[in-house]
């Protein structure tokens, strides 16, 4: 991409017109045509170089927006993962670049094949609030990487990270390659409504219905990375205090505040209390207080905190068993101590809405074909774990159920792999990306053909004759 072009700087600063920005980073397009990849290199660079000399603004920020967020947690799932990003893709680039080689029909030989990796143009990322950096800056790395200049709408739950992102990418790119405009819904409306090329949108499945509307009239591909209710299927065999632990770091994690968070566990009948008191006792060994505890996360607003307060609530008066961390003193910050219900009905608000927060459900099942039923009668989640030590267990699950991603004996941690792609299924998303397969869906797939000065193609046309004849008697077996 042409560095040198001339930067839009003052476009969302003074007006927020967002069709003036398009049209500006759609004139560069035209101007420049698809970047080098040296140019792209280039773009990498500068964004890794923007991260690790921001690296404090950038904790402490997202730390104020939430209340309180772990410095080690923001490290851990959002630096992190952005530099690895860069890093994977740097080290792969040239290769995803090159023209892929395909096979030709043998009737049309001779001739060769290729597929061409082009640039799609510009592409807008919806970002959300829960990781403010990473699920905005790892679909940069991937767009900027496939070759398109990017808008990024960040979510207004996390102001001061929006602005701060806001000025370190007009510091560190044109506007007419890389922008952020801030806002609220609105603003997300309206860029959903361009005609872009490409829209990538992380967030709720209700909203996602919305962006995916207001993309239809242009034929906007989008990329839909959704949520659900991602379950947790704990075999029997499997050691019930390894098993607790485990789970309890990614329920926990950021407060449970992770679209690939366990979402609920189906643990054997006979097995549900004694399971939540060892999920309470990793909590315990994980947090050992909450209240005034840096390393645990407040719930990012006030709405959402009377949300899983009120879904803590409602199940304790259906019925459910509420066993719960250290839940003193932790109302002025902002916090929902680490919660187990057990003795749920499926019916519960709880067991229909995708949680988002430090609170985790216990399903009994009696066989595990019980447990996979229980997940198949209910749309398709993000994400599946599964935790045996046998193979016929984990085979059953993985072939009789459907998610976007797994990790068998484990949490989250599918969503950290480079080579693996990253998506939903169904009502948890549409599209995934993450290393290349984040290259191939920003970019556009050219296949091409070039023919030999030698090919006969041109002799089969009408009138049609014995060489027509023969030819199709070859190819049908007649």
């Amino acid at each position: 991409m042409n560095q040198s072009a001339t930067p839009v700087t003052s476009l969302l600063d003074s007006t927020h017109d967002l069709q003036a920005l398009f049209d500006a980073q759609k004139a560069g397009l035209h101007r420049d045509g698809a970047p080098s990849y040296a140019d792209r290199m280039s773009a990498l660079d500068k964004l890794a170089q923007m991260i690790r000399n921001n690296r404090q603004s950038l904790l402490e920020t997202v730390s104020q927006d939430f209340g309180n967020r772990s410095f080690a947690e923001t490290e851990l799932g959002e630096l992190m993962p952005i530099l690895n990003s860069i890093k994977y893709v740097r080290a792969h680039l040239k290769k995803w670049m090159r023209p892929h080689k395909r096979k030709v029909g043998i009737a049309f030989r001779p001739a060769s094949a290729q597929v061409q990796y082009q640039p799609l143009g510009i592409v807008g990322i919806l970002a959300p609030w829960n990781y403010p950096l990473t699920l905005t800056l790892v679909p940069l790395v991937e767009a900027v990487a496939a070759g398109n200049r990017v808008i990024i709408k960040p979510s207004e739950l996390t102001p001061r990270t929006a602005e701060l992102l806001k000025t370190l990418i007009s510091a560190t790119f044109p506007t007419d390659q890389v922008a952020v405009a801030t806002g609220g819904p609105e603003v997300a409306a309206q860029l959903s409504a361009l005609p872009l090329d490409h829209l990538l949108f992380t967030g709720s499945t209700r909203i996602g219905r919305q962006v995916m509307a207001a993309a239809a009239p242009n034929l906007t591909p989008v990329t839909l990375e959704l949520g659900g209710k991602s379950p947790v299927i704990l075999c029997r065999d499997y050691p019930m205090e390894k098993a607790a632990r485990i789970i309890a770091i990614g329920k926990f994690f950021n407060a449970g505040q992770t679209c690939v968070a366990p979402d609920y566990a189906l643990v054997p009948n006979d097995l549900t209390e004694t399971f939540a008191a060892a999920l309470l006792r990793a909590a315990k060994t994980l947090y050992p207080s909450i209240a005034g505890n840096r390393d645990y996360t407040s719930i990012v607003s006030q709405r959402h905190y009377e949300r899983l307060d009120d879904l803590i609530e409602q199940a304790q008066w259906a019925g459910a068993k509420v066993w719960q961390l250290n839940p003193e003193g932790t109302l002025q910050e902002r916090k929902i101590a680490p919660t187990i219900l057990t003795a749920v009905s499926p019916e519960a608000t709880v067991m229909r809405e995708e949680i988002f927060g430090p609170i985790l459900p216990i399903i009994g099942y009696d066989t595990l074909e019980e447990a996979i039923a229980f997940i198949n009668e209910r749309p398709k989640p993000l994400a599946l774990y599964g935790f045996s030590m046998q193979t016929p267990n984990i085979e059953r699950i993985l072939e009789q159920t459907r998610s976007g991603g797994v990790t068998i004996n484990g949490t989250m941690l599918h969503a950290t792999q480079e080579d693996l792609p990253f998506g939903g299924v169904g009502e948890s998303g549409t599209g995934a990306y993450h290393g290349y397969d984040g290259f191939v869906q920003m970019s556009h797939a050219r296949g091409v053909l070039k023919m030999s000065r030698f090919n006969m193609s041109h002799r089969i046309a009408a009138p049609y004759g014995k060489i027509t004849r023969l030819v199709t008697r070859l190819m049908l077996g007649k």
